[in-house]
This record gives structure tokens, C-alpha cells and sequence, in this order.
């Protein structure tokens, strides 16, 4: 059985805006994103949900999917943190507290690297590597699961480009920003290589889910 990678969950505005140019510890997306992610926020699934509740349906089964037969996860430097260039030290561990949500070893893709360390049970790896590499690290570590491609917007690009991804589900909230990190102008420049299907929720976004032709 072959191993895909995902990308699951991500969310971009109606322009196709994932984050802003100036990330800072303070604004981690680099822009006012609660609005654009209220959608899974509020799903019974969240990962970062800390309170009982939330909704059902679409939403809930797209949230609830994030984990589903992932093995491992891959990212880009920029989603692990805001710092730049050579790492002033090795006290930074991610956004995510003591347990982060990924529950599996985290690839960084990096040009700077650091010894790996472990929070809970998700381990973190730093990797300066090409595409092609860093996919068959992780999918070694996925022992037979998925991988899944968490972003931002400038990994997924590369990923693309290399034509690595095999699946994408990409949620389009109604909230406009005109300017910042942009997936694409439009999903449909991915119909060359991809199977689209797109399906609106009651809560505003659209689901675009895509898969490899």
C-alpha cells in the first residue's frame, strides 16, 4: 500500500491568502487569522479544543480527518517558528506547548539545522534537504502511514512544484486580506494534475478537496 501525502485541513482566504509577509511572536500568521480559521475552531474535532462542545457535519468530518493514518508530518521553518537565519540559541521549542498536537515525528525543513529534541510524544527533526529527501526521511518514519505536508504556503508550493503531493484538502473562508503569502490565484491552476471537488459548508467556507489524476 502506498504512502500519500496530504495536505489536510489548510485554509486560505477567498484570495488564496494563508499568512502575512511580517510574522512576528506576537501574530504568528503575520495577519489577523481568527476569522479564517473560525470554521474549524469551531468543529467538536479541533485538536486545540480544550472545552466539550462544538459542531457536527462537514466541518467536524474534515477536522476529524487531520490525524487519520498520519504518520509523520513535514514543515517549513516558518510554521515551527518566527525566528531567521542561524538559530540564536536552542531555547525556542514551537508554538505549541508541551504537547504539541502532531503525536508523530515533525520533519523542519530548514537551512539552518538543530539537534532534534521531543515534547510529549511528537519528536522534532531539522532538516536541510530537498523535497524528494525529506519526503522519503518522513515516510521511513510513517512506518507504512501517510505523511502529511503541514505547510505554509511556501512549502506546499515547493512540494507542488516537485510534484510530490498526492491529496489536498484546502478550506476557502469568505474573509478577503489582498495582500500576503498566497497559495494560488485560483485552485483551478491545479486541474492539470488534479481531480477537484468542491463543496460549500454552512458555515461559510468552501472545501476544495483534491486529489492526483
Amino acid at each position: 500500500m502506498s504512502q500519500l501525502l496530504r495536505v489536510q485541513n489548510f485554509t486560505v482566504s477567498s484570495d488564496g491568502i494563508a499568512a502575512g509577509e511580517n510574522q512576528s511572536f506576537e501574530n504568528p500568521f503575520g495577519l489577523d487569522h481568527g476569522e479564517m480559521l473560525a470554521w474549524a475552531g469551531a468543529t467538536a474535532s479541533w485538536p486545540n479544543r480544550t472545552e466539550p462542545g462544538g459542531s457536527r457535519g462537514l466541518d467536524d468530518y474534515f477536522a476529524r480527518d487531520f490525524a487519520h493514518n498520519i504518520g509523520a508530518e513535514i514543515m517549513g521553518r516558518n510554521k515551527f517558528g518566527p525566528q531567521r537565519g542561524p538559530w540564536a540559541d536552542h531555547e525556542w521549542l514551537g508554538w505549541w506547548g508541551d504537547e504539541p498536537p502532531f503525536h508523530t515525528p515533525v520533519f523542519v525543513m530548514t537551512h539552518h539545522v538543530r539537534p532534534s529534541f521531543t515534547l510529549g510524544d511528537t519528536t522534532f527533526h531539522f532538516v536541510n534537504s530537498d523535497p524528494e529527501t525529506v519526503l522519503e526521511q518522513a515516510r521511513e518514519a510513517a512506518q507504512g502511514k501517510d505523511v502529511r505536508l503541514g505547510g505554509g504556503v511556501t512549502t506546499i508550493k515547493e512540494f507542488l512544484d516537485a510534484d510530490l503531493v498526492d491529496t489536498m484538502h484546502v478550506a476557502v473562508s469568505p474573509v478577503k486580506y489582498g495582500r500576503g503569502l498566497r497559495l494560488w490565484e485560483s485552485p483551478d491552476e491545479l486541474r492539470d494534475r488534479f481531480h477537484l471537488d468542491v463543496v460549500p459548508s454552512p458555515s461559510g467556507v468552501t472545501h476544495h478537496v483534491f486529489w492526483r489524476k
